[in-house]
């Protein structure tokens, strides 16, 4: 059996969905569906993985990193316990170290590698939808998004999905490794604002942490977490020269990657 945890985020649920006709699979959540299994990171009494060979982590990262850190710690052993053949754990690409959100992938990683597990690390690049998120046009077509000169190997979501899934389902192909999924062709603000027909006009981090602080949506936890993504990709630090095997992801694929620009625009006009 192939259990699916952290189903509900967005790549959680294209993966869920590609799985939907498979009656090996099981997807655990804090409020299961019915055939589904109660699956709390924050409740160990619920991490139960019993008659689970397969278990796809997909990363509890939205938190402090010691409570995200906690919530690794009681799945990997729980899933230890049950006698859980195989983990596969959905990481951050290796050219984010300088993210304040690494911290908890890297220690998840090392704790993977001193388990009793088999284990596969899919380490992630950030998404073009989550490009979209922090760097769409404003209402006059302008991204004031503070990019600098610097370019994101970002990529669709919908292949990250995809490349799960095919890991999942034959993991004893992958024990053991940990595959660089980033995109191909690196975006910069210029690119973003050709293809959605407006300009770009990159403002600064002090005025970008002062706004997203005035508008009140973000957890104080998520404020530099958002600023040290617009700085890395300043820094040209997540352009895709930074990590091992950049072509990964169109290995696993066995085909051409979906074009992440189109997936930013599909996004940003969501």
């Amino acid at each position: 059996m192939l259990m699916i945890t952290g189903a509900t985020g967005a790549l959680g649920t294209l993966i869920t969905a590609r799985l939907a006709d498979r009656d090996d699979v099981v997807t655990g959540t804090r409020s299961p569906a019915p055939g589904g299994r109660r699956v709390d990171f924050d409740d160990p009494a619920s991490l139960d993985f019993t008659g689970v060979d397969t278990l796809l982590i997909i990363s509890a990262g939205a938190a402090e990193d010691d409570v995200v850190i906690a919530r690794h710690e009681a799945a990997i052993s729980a899933a230890e316990k049950a006698g859980v053949d195989h983990l596969v754990y959905t990481s951050l690409s290796g050219d984010g170290d300088h993210l304040t959100y690494a911290l908890a992938h890297r220690w998840t990683e090392r704790r993977l590698r001193a388990s009793s597990l088999n284990w596969t690390v899919l380490r992630n690049g950030l998404y073009a939808e989550f490009l979209a998120a922090i760097a769409a046009p404003g209402p006059d077509g302008t991204i004031a998004a503070p990019l600098g000169e610097g370019r994101l190997a970002a990529v669709a979501r919908e292949d990250l999905a995809e490349v799960a899934v095919r890991v999942a389902t034959d993991p004893a192909a992958h024990a053991g490794r940990v595959y660089e999924l980033v995109g191909e062709q690196a975006l910069g603000g210029a690119d973003l604002a050709a293809a959605t027909g407006g300009a770009y006009e990159p403002g600064t981090l002090a005025a970008t942490r002062e706004a997203i602080t005035a508008a009140g949506q973000a957890l104080p936890f998520q404020v530099p977490m958002l600023l040290s993504t617009y700085a890395a990709i300043a820094g040209g630090f997540l352009d895709g020269t930074g990590v091992e095997d950049p072509g990964a992801l169109r290995t696993l694929l066995g085909r051409e990657p979906r074009p992440a620009i189109e997936a930013y625009v599909a996004a940003v006009r969501a």
